[in-house]
């Protein structure tokens, strides 16, 4: 019989080379519990892979404009819960001023006090956020409302301030106009404090004013409460979306470590006991196949 001598050494070194190319895949699989080292190992799971890393990238981005939003409607709360405090406070002047009992230095008292109620209540109403625009400014990001030379205090703001995105087509306004916010509520406070400084009738309508204004600082509370709610919903959704892009990821690219471990040890029983029978097989001289 012709014996091969070639074949006899080729198969098995074949064999050898492929298990140690094997298990060589497998330890580094395991080192970084990825699947794949580079594109060209499996081009259709690279671009999955990279699509998830996109949304995760925006997603990021979204999150990031949420917790911004968020904030600023906080602040915007905030704020509007210091202008209920004052404008009750002024409530209580005008009762008091409308009785007919106040002797001069009350009034100046009153007045005075009037006075600090509209100071506070204009710095709260040019409160800026974040990102240094006017939480209760318009479109153009300029100053809510100014005084003027005569003591009036009007809106400066035109338009509804910038939208911030916070998903794909969707966006939240952050912030309230002061139009919206306080209506009158300045032209009433001013009137008011000059109409006591002066000795004068307290205005007709300044109770049914404040309480208006009130209404309107209430009213713009619930508003951003509501898209505080709605935030609050995104951000989750945000969060839950970036566990299952997560997971993907992992069903993807992942490593089953127990089975990969199992895998190689696998691999390397049979790679040493190939070298074994190569190791025997190289050391037989001819006598040995032909007896």
């Amino acid at each position: 019989m012709r014996i091969a001598t070639s074949q006899s050494f080729d198969r098995p070194a074949s064999l050898m080379a492929s298990l140690n190319s094997k298990a060589d895949l497998l330890q580094t699989q395991i080192a970084t519990t990825k699947k794949y080292s580079a594109p060209s190992d499996n081009a259709s799971a690279y671009v999955q892979v990279q699509g998830l890393n996109r949304a995760d990238a925006n997603a990021a981005a979204y999150n990031d404009n949420v917790k911004l939003a968020q904030g600023i409607l906080t602040q915007a709360d905030g704020a509007l819960a210091n202008v209920e405090t004052e404008l009750q406070r002024a409530q209580e002047l005008a009762l008091q001023a409308s009785n007919g009992t106040l002797t001069a230095t009350d009034r100046a008292t009153t007045a005075a006090s009037l006075t600090a109620i509209i100071d506070g209540l204009l710095s709260i109403a040019n409160a800026t956020d974040a990102r240094g625009q006017p939480v209760f400014g318009g479109a153009t990001g300029d100053t809510a409302f100014v005084k003027n030379a005569d003591g009036s205090i009007t809106y400066a703001g035109t338009g509804q301030p910038s939208a911030i995105p916070i998903g794909d087509g969707d966006s939240v306004v952050p912030g309230v106009t002061g139009d919206r916010a306080f209506g009158d509520m300045f032209a009433t406070l001013v009137a008011l404090r000059d109409a006591v400084a002066t000795g004068g009738e307290v205005p007709e309508g300044s109770l049914d004013g404040l309480k208006g204004s009130l209404d309107s600082v209430t009213s713009a509370r619930a508003s951003i409460g509501a898209r505080g709610a709605r935030l609050d919903l995104v951000y989750d959704r945000i969060a839950d979306t970036k566990v299952a892009n997560e997971e993907a990821r992992s069903a993807i690219e992942g490593t089953d470590i127990s089975a990969s471990i199992a895998e190689l040890q696998k691999t390397l029983t049979v790679l040493q006991a190939t070298q074994a029978s190569f190791t025997k097989l190289s050391g037989m001289s001819l006598f040995d196949y032909l007896r």
